[in-house]
C-alpha cells in the first residue's frame, strides 16, 4: 500500500527526533537542539519584544524603549556600552537628536528612519534566551526623498525572563559599515549556541 505524501513525511520527520538521528548528528559534530514545549510562546514573545523595540526607536518613545530592557539590561554600540534604564534612555536620545546630521531629505529636514529586521535565530533554555538578528535602516534620504537603505548589521542578544516576561539583558548592535563593529567571520548562530551550551554546563 502506498502512503499519501503528507503521512511520509509526517513519519520522515519523526524519524530525524530519534536516537538513532541524535547520534548521527553527534558522531557527525553537530549539536542537537531540542525545543522544549513552550518554545513557540516563547519565541513569539520575543519576537514581539523586538518589534516594540523597533517601533519605540522609530516613533521616539523612549519609555516604550527602556521599557523592553532588564532593568540592569545592556546596550551597545557603536558610541559606547550603557547599563540600566537612565543609563541607556540618554544613549538614545542624544543619538536620535544627532541623527539629521547623517540622515536628511534634500530640503536638509532630518529623515525618517524606518529599522527592520530581517531573519532571526533564537535559542531558549529555561529562561534564558539568546538571538542573532539581521537587521536594516531605512530612511528617505535618497534622490527626490526616495527611499534608501542606510546601513545594516547584526542584533546579538542576551534575554532573561523578568516577573514571568521577556525582556532584554544584553544588546550588542553591530553595524556592517562601521570599522571593528562588524560581524563575523563566523557564523554567529554557532557563537549563540555555544553561550548557551556554556549557560547549560554551568547551570
Amino acid at each position: 500500500m502506498r502512503l499519501p505524501r503528507a503521512i511520509t513525511a509526517a513519519i520522515f520527520g519523526l524519524a530525524l527526533s530519534t536516537p538513532l538521528a541524535i547520534a548521527w548528528a553527534a558522531q557527525h559534530g553537530e549539536e542537537t537542539i531540542v525545543y522544549g514545549p513552550t518554545y513557540a510562546q516563547d519565541r513569539a514573545e520575543i519576537e514581539d519584544l523586538m518589534a516594540r523595540y523597533l517601533f519605540a526607536i522609530d516613533y521616539f518613545d523612549w519609555d516604550a524603549y527602556v521599557a523592553t530592557f532588564a532593568p540592569d539590561g545592556e546596550l551597545e554600540f557603536a558610541s559606547g556600552k550603557y547599563v540600566g534604564h537612565d543609563a541607556i534612555r540618554e544613549a538614545v536620545t542624544r543619538f536620535a537628536q544627532g541623527i539629521g546630521r547623517f540622515y536628511h531629505t534634500a530640503d536638509g529636514k532630518p529623515a525618517i528612519l524606518r529599522h527592520i529586521v530581517l531573519q532571526s535565530s533564537i535559542r531558549v533554555e529555561g529562561e534564558r534566551a539568546w538571538g542573532r538578528t539581521i537587521w536594516l535602516e531605512m530612511a528617505n534620504h535618497g534622490p527626490n526623498d526616495e527611499p534608501k537603505i542606510g546601513t545594516y548589521g547584526l542584533y546579538e542578544d542576551e534575554f532573561r525572563k523578568v516577573e514571568g516576561h521577556w525582556l532584554i539583558a544584553r544588546r550588542n548592535v553591530l553595524n556592517e559599515f562601521i570599522r571593528n563593529r562588524g560581524s563575523g567571520p563566523e557564523n554567529p548562530v554557532g557563537e549563540m549556541d555555544g553561550l548557551a551550551a556554556a549557560f547549560l554546563a554551568n547551570r
